[in-house]
This record gives C-alpha cells, sequence and structure tokens, in this order.
C-alpha cells in the first residue's frame, strides 16, 4: 500500500508534540526508575522546556478511573489551561469524552481558552472505550461503532457553534436549536477555528476522522501500518474533499549508541507491571473485538507493546540521535505531519531530543523537501523566545547544505 503524500508535506516542518504525563506512574506501565513527576509544578517546568526545545503542541491525557496501572490523575482540561497560562507559544490539546460533556458547553470552555491562551487551546475528541467510567457514572453506554455515530455529531456540532451564528443541527444524539456563542475564537491567521484532533484504528474511527477531524492521530504503527492505518481516514477524507492532517505516537529512547537504547527498552519490557499490562490488555482488546469488522486499537498489540499503553514503541523511535532522525524522516515520506512523543524522564529528554535530534531531522527534512523538487519553508519553524521571525530562518539556513536554494543570499 503506498499513501499519496502532497507536495505540502515536504515543504512543511514536521510538528512535534509530547504527551503531558498528568498521570502517576508516568508513560509506561512499568517498575523501571522513570524520572517524571505528575504534579503542576514539574509540568509547569516541562512544558516551558518543550516550547523552548521547538516542541508546537502538548496533549493532556484524560481518564477519570484509575487505570495503566495508575492510582492518581488530573483532568485533563483544568491541567491544560495551566499549562496554557505557564507558556508563551505552546498548544496545549485537553482530550475530552462525548457522552460526559455536551458540545455546546465544550465549545463554549474551548472558545475561553482560546481567549486566555491568544489562540493555542486545542481539544482531542476521545470516543471512550472504558466501559466502567461510564456505567459507574450511571452514563449510557454505547457499543464500539454507535460510539462514533455519536462522536461525528459531537465534532459536527463543536465545530458548528464555534463558527456559526444561530447554528441548528438535528442529529440523532445532539438537537441544537437556533444557538450562538458569542465571543468566538480568536482569529489566528491560517486557522478556522481551535483545532479538532481525534484517533482510533478502527474502520469507524477512520472513516469519521476522514469526515470531522482536522487532525488524526494514530498509535504507535511500523511504516507499513502506519500506511494501512490511515488508508480509511484519506479515503473518508477524499469522499467528503477534505484532507485533515495526520499525527503518530512514538516512544523515543536516544541514547549515545543503539546497544544502550536498545537495554532501555528490555529492560522496561522486563520491569513491566504485569498485573496492570494484563488488566489493560484485556480491557482494550474486547474494546477491538467489539468492532463489526473485528478491527480496532490494540487489536493486534502485544504485551510488550502494551507496556507503553499506545504502542509507542511499534514507532521505533529508538537509537542514537542520527537513528532517530532517519526513522522520522521515514515517516514523514509517507504522510506524517506530526510526532506525538513520549519518554522515560520527561524533562530531561525532551530538552535533549530538541538539542541532539530535531537538528539532525530539520537538516534531513530540507533535503528530502529538495529530492522532492521544492524547498523545506523555514518560515513555519517554531520561533525561540525572544528571537525574531528572520533570525530563526537564519538560523534554520545554517544547519542546511551549503547549496540548498534556501541559502542563496544568506551571506549577503
Amino acid at each position: 500500500m503506498t499513501t499519496t503524500v502532497p507536495a505540502s508535506t515536504f515543504e512543511t516542518p514536521l510538528k512535534f508534540a509530547y504527551w503531558v504525563p498528568n498521570v502517576s506512574g508516568g508513560l509506561v506501565v512499568s517498575t523501571i526508575e522513570q524520572r517524571t513527576d505528575w504534579q503542576l509544578p514539574y509540568n509547569k517546568r516541562l512544558a516551558r522546556i518543550a516550547e523552548d526545545s521547538g516542541f508546537e503542541y502538548a496533549l493532556t491525557q484524560t481518564r477519570y478511573a484509575a487505570s495503566y496501572g495508575a492510582d492518581k490523575q488530573h483532568e485533563a482540561s483544568a491541567f491544560s489551561l495551566a499549562l496554557l497560562g505557564a507558556t508563551e507559544r505552546l498548544k496545549v490539546i485537553a482530550a475530552f469524552h462525548p457522552g460526559m460533556w455536551h458540545p455546546g458547553v465544550l465549545a463554549k470552555w474551548l472558545i475561553t481558552a482560546d481567549h486566555l491562551s491568544e489562540g493555542r487551546a486545542a481539544v482531542n475528541i476521545v470516543s471512550g472505550w472504558l466501559k466502567d467510567e461510564f456505567v459507574k457514572f450511571g452514563l449510557p453506554w454505547l457499543e464500539h461503532d454507535e460510539r462514533y455515530v455519536r462522536t461525528e455529531e459531537f465534532i459536527a456540532a463543536l465545530r458548528g457553534l464555534l463558527t456559526e451564528n444561530g447554528y441548528s443541527q438535528d442529529g440523532k444524539y445532539y438537537a441544537i436549536d437556533d444557538f450562538t456563542l458569542s465571543p468566538k475564537p480568536v482569529d489566528v491567521p491560517g486557522r478556522p477555528h481551535p483545532e479538532i484532533f481525534f484517533g482510533g484504528n478502527s474502520t469507524a474511527a477512520q472513516a469519521t476522522a476522514g469526515r470531522v477531524a482536522d487532525w488524526y492521530f494514530s498509535n504507535g504503527r511500523s511504516l507499513e501500518g502506519y500506511e494501512e492505518n490511515v488508508a480509511g481516514v484519506l479515503a473518508s477524507a477524499a469522499e467528503a474533499g477534505r484532507q485533515p492532517k495526520c499525527g503518530l505516537n512514538g516512544f523515543v529512547i536516544a541514547r549515545e549508541s543503539r546497544k544502550e537504547a536498545e537495554e532501555t527498552l528490555r529492560e522496561i519490557v522486563a520491569k513491566a507491571h504485569r498485573p496492570a499490562v494484563e488488566g489493560f490488555r484485556q480491557s482494550v482488546q474486547e474494546a477491538g473485538a467489539s468492532t463489526k469488522d473485528g478491527k480496532g486499537m490494540w487489536a493486534d498489540s502485544s504485551f510488550e507493546d502494551l507496556v507503553q499503553y499506545n504502542d509507542g514503541f511499534k514507532t521505533q523511535l529508538i537509537g542514537t540521535p542520527e537513528e532517530i532522525a532517519d526513522r522520522v524522516i521515514e515517516y514523514k515520506k509517507v504522510g506524517v505531519n506530526l510526532l506525538l512523543t513520549c519518554y522515560l524522564h520527561f524533562s530531561e529528554e525532551v530538552a535533549a531530543f530538541g538539542r541532539d535530534v530535531l537538528p539532525i531531522v530539520r537538516e534531513k527534512e530540507a533535503d528530502l523537501a529538495r529530492s522532492k523538487g521544492t524547498e523545506l519553508n523555514t518560515d513555519l519553524l517554531p520561533i525561540a523566545p525572544g528571537v525574531s521571525a528572520e533570525d530563526a530562518r537564519a538560523a534554520a539556513i545554517e544547519t542546511l547544505p551549503a547549496d540548498h536554494p534556501a541559502t542563496a543570499g544568506a551571506a549577503a
């Protein structure tokens, strides 16, 4: 299977995001040391490190019942507001479940968050797989494909309320009658409204993403698995005349040698919290099996894969900075627009990624763009604090080959 990649993908620098560790126990279900903390002081420092290291987004996790072996977790919307208040450029994506939130209430929250952050708020809509969270709250539980019917209506209503006056929608789950929210979101050039992210591996999820999402999030996948995962999204989007962008989850282990990185991975898996991983595995694979065609998130994940609960090991961002940069470029070639990353020791490894991996990625992106007959648009690169757009572009050009077209006149 070959993904048709638009030329704009090669011209546009990859975006990088990180999972906010607002959950105890880090991002792997393992007793290995994780120098990561789930509370706000640590996460505020981490957010500032991330935006100064070239990251454009942070994704705050949502969970109400303890899971993944964690016993504590902060709520996503409140935590996201705190991170937006602690940063200047970072966009923060808060996760929400249809069925627990009404799209009108979320639209109002999102508009307020967008104004408080001067246009940096975004949302990730999560259809939900953990049945206990709904039934123990006394909320209706929908079977798999029906959850995506509700999600599609939810996102349509959310977008309509963000952008239209007198919005109406008569659906199976949401009936909205001539409703106007004011003010509208911040007017950000090139952004019609705050971005709406959405993920899921099933056939129903892919179709929904293609029709209504701005961004599609994929669990960690091999190159071939990623292409298979997004095929349904792109087909659905083409039928709807849309072109959503795609993000991919990956767990990063960057070390001085590949041997050291692989040893770290082996230690993570060897020290897995087996009861928690097995419990998670049973829950999520029952969810995948409940689809009409037996396809769904985690349906083909092994025990080892699920030690990182969004299949981050499958993306294979493991090795030296050069090897990881090469792997990143291979994903860009098949249409990845954003990499959502996670780490053992977040603050130090996010900084190291920005220092050691990102400059190599940018150089290789420039080479890739040139090989496709175009140029990497360095004007779109994130700008560090106190650096003008002109200086940022000049700094980016310094990393490019001397004969790259973008370097023309740079020395003048």
